[in-house]
């Protein structure tokens, strides 16, 4: 059973017939997740057969994401932690003519909004996605009375939070507690009020200066959260490494001053009577870099948690687990610019879905490799390469000489040698691979990889029998003459 077919197992479409051509969807795309869809289609049977499969009303949506979450729910069932990384991302749509397309941000832009829930480990290596919701905002023209309307929707769509948060909760093992992480769009009164109802821990950038918070200064006055947390002692600076991003050019690391404590926080005036009577306390960590290099902006996070912070090392390991926010970014990324989800010549919202569905075990799967080679790079290249792809990279890429035998390669030796087929360099200050380099290189491995299995079993192993056969036969003729 390939990692494909381990991994949809749980899937149930109504008809075997549907989840084998799943299976096989997913086998191809995976193999050429860069390409185009014709591309990376096995021949035109397949090629139909996977445009029928998203346009089959037949296939209720979600399915493919559930069987998913099933498969991720049992892979983390042995851990007492894992992390529930929550964002938001648009898939535009804006100069295409597609069917049930809605308003994105930004003047005249159209397409979807994607809600992804991320799982994963306290040590950053991608699990597989606990939830994905997809909707469409309506469109609407540009009137007071349609930007009243559109506070109101987006304020209706911030239950997306709380939803995703039940859901995980739901989906989670027993035994297995969730950390949610997110960024400052998730800092809702609401949100944190409902992890205290689910027991549920949380991670949140605060965005939120709340000026009813129940912290009083020196002259007797009611202060700011900001202003509150600022007048906390230093406890310490700790240094904390910091992933590129679209405006952080390379991988540095930042020294960070560290204050920490306890605060109450009061619902807004927004609230209902019944809220407003709900006290939550929540402990806060404010992280500041004083000194940042030359053109680069200072990092300034003010955390929002559950956990316990009582000392410097605590607080730099609930900075250490929000760094981790960034691997939903990158999961977005690679399936808008790895996987080309934005440039389907699908006509529907609803094949869009599938066809997000279906690439979102690709994109995972991306991840996985990546930072699971990283976190353990000496694991068997088996947990993720066929026999087929190993060996062509030793023999074909790495140029080991065929005569010489050779055990199975460390995932991470391999994920180098893949990535080196996608550009990567390999120099120092390079440092590790990352996913473009990765989907590139799959792609040209999957050339390589089916040229040696034919090679290997058309020519050199039968070479290889020959050349076995004539040395018995002369070690035969040999004892027979002496």
């Amino acid at each position: 059973m390939n990692w494909v077919e381990e991994e949809l197992k749980y899937a149930d479409l109504g008809d075997t017939r549907r989840n084998k051509r799943l299976v096989k969807i997913v086998e191809d795309l995976a193999e050429q997740p860069n390409a185009s869809v014709t591309q990376a289609a096995r021949d035109d049977a397949a090629l139909q057969g996977l445009y029928d499969f998203w346009s089959n009303r037949r296939i209720k949506l979600g399915e493919i994401i559930k069987a998913h979450t099933a498969k991720t729910s049992e892979r983390i069932s042995e851990l007492n932690y894992v992390l529930l990384i929550q964002d938001t991302t648009e898939l535009d749509y804006s100069h295409q003519h597609k069917q049930g397309m809605g308003r994105l941000s930004g003047e005249g832009r159209q397409g979807l909004k994607v809600h992804s829930t991320l799982c994963a480990s306290v040590s950053g290596v991608p699990m597989g996605l606990i939830g994905q919701k997809v909707w469409a905002r309506e469109k609407k023209h540009r009137s007071p009375e349609q930007e009243e309307k559109k506070k109101d929707i987006e304020k209706r769509e911030s239950q997306r939070w709380i939803e995703s948060l039940e859901k995980s909760q739901e989906v989670l093992p027993l035994g297995v507690r969730g950390i949610t992480v997110a960024d400052r769009e998730a800092d809702i009164h609401k949100l944190l009020v409902k992890h205290k109802h689910l027991g549920a821990d949380f991670i949140i950038r605060a965005c939120q200066n709340r000026r009813s918070i129940e912290l009083i200064n020196r002259k007797g006055r009611k202060q700011p959260l900001w202003d509150a947390v600022r007048e906390l002692p230093r406890k310490g600076k700790i240094s904390i490494k910091l992933q590129r991003t679209p405006k952080r050019k390379k991988v540095r690391t930042a020294l960070l001053s560290i204050r920490y404590g306890t605060v109450p926080l009061r619902p807004p005036e927004s609230a209902s009577a019944k809220e407003k009577k709900e006290k939550l306390t929540t402990q806060v960590i404010l992280a500041e870099e004083e000194n940042p290099p030359p053109g680069e902006e200072a990092v300034v996070w003010l955390l929002l948690t559950s956990l316990e912070v009582n000392s410097l090392k605590q607080s730099e390991k609930i900075l250490e687990l929000y760094s981790y926010r960034w691997l939903i970014e990158r999961y977005h990324y690679t399936l808008k610019s790895g996987c080309n989800l934005e440039k389907l010549q699908l006509k529907k919202a609803e094949r869009i879905e599938r066809a997000l569905e279906t690439y979102s075990i690709v994109a995972w799967r991306l991840l996985w490799l990546i930072y699971s080679s990283r976190e353990n790079p000496e694991q068997p290249a088996t947990v993720a390469l066929s026999e087929e792809e190993w060996c062509s990279l030793r023999y074909i890429v790495n140029k080991n000489s065929i005569e010489e035998e050779i055990s199975v390669p460390s995932l991470g030796e391999c994920i180098h040698s893949i990535a080196s087929l996608g550009g990567f360099l390999g120099r120092n200050r390079d440092g590790e691979p990352g996913v473009k380099t990765l989907w590139r290189g799959m792609q040209r491995l999957k050339d390589i990889a089916r040229a040696w299995a034919m090679l290997w079993s058309n020519i050199i192993e039968p070479l290889m029998e020959q050349v076995r056969e004539l040395l018995e036969m002369l070690k035969a003729a040999y004892c027979l003459r002496y």
